[in-house]
């Protein structure tokens, strides 16, 4: 699973490139909060790991970068708890990841104010134009390798210590995301907002946009300097 080798990196040896290796992955978080601003503004149901931060920007003061930020220390702090002392502590470099995520998913969503869709088809279209980005953005995290969001550190921390594999594991965590989010969405709005048909779209095709566009990276290789 990409994931899986993306934190394998993690537990190398610090890599010759590495201020390329980060500055690839604040590109694709860049895109990635983009693709979210994008899936927002379709108003057809936001990707899993943003539905929860976009249902609790809808009865609290909080924005959804502000809420995203918060979750992903939750994040943090599970994985904590689940690994005690086998955390590791270059790990916490998810921490301004993060805060980094979360800001410039506020910007993205401010960026792309002045989008309109009037019709459905336009929804879609603005959908899955946040379905790519949220892809792409992904598959640079990957190619970077070195540090992977909260929310995949904890479906990692949970393959750690069950006997589950990745791929399930994060079908469960993404389940249990929309899950909450529709349930608080329901409980403080009264009624379902954020978790639509795009939710299920992001759920299906940024990973299988991510996979290929990974295989066309693999033919990037670090430049020596």
């Amino acid at each position: 699973m990409v994931f899986l080798k993306g934190m394998r990196n993690l537990n190398d040896k610090m890599p010759s490139h590495l201020f390329q290796r980060y500055l690839l992955l604040l590109i694709g978080l860049s895109i990635m909060a983009f693709g979210v601003a994008f899936s927002i503004k379709a108003d057809l149901g936001t990707s899993p790991i943003s539905s929860v931060p976009y249902a609790v920007s809808l009865f609290t003061p909080l924005t959804v970068g502000n809420a995203t930020i918060i979750m992903h220390c939750v994040f943090i702090l599970i994985q904590i708890l689940i690994l005690r002392k086998n955390y590791q502590l270059i790990q916490l470099m998810q921490l301004p990841v993060a805060f980094f995520f979360g800001f410039l998913t506020d910007f993205g969503v401010w960026a792309v104010q002045g989008v309109t869709c009037s019709a459905y088809w336009q929804q879609w279209i603005v959908c899955l134009i946040g379905v790519l980005l949220v892809a792409i953005g992904v598959s640079f995290e990957v190619k970077a390798g070195v540090v992977v969001l909260a929310g995949e550190g904890v479906v990692l921390a949970i393959c750690r210590v069950l006997p589950i594999k990745f791929g399930y594991m994060k079908v469960a965590f993404d389940v249990t995301l929309v899950v909450i989010a529709i349930t608080l969405s329901l409980v403080f709005t009264g009624s379902l907002q954020g978790v639509r048909e795009g939710t299920i779209a992001a759920a299906v095709l940024v990973g299988l946009t991510a996979k290929r566009i990974g295989r066309f990276l693999e033919r990037w290789q670090w430049q020596k300097v």
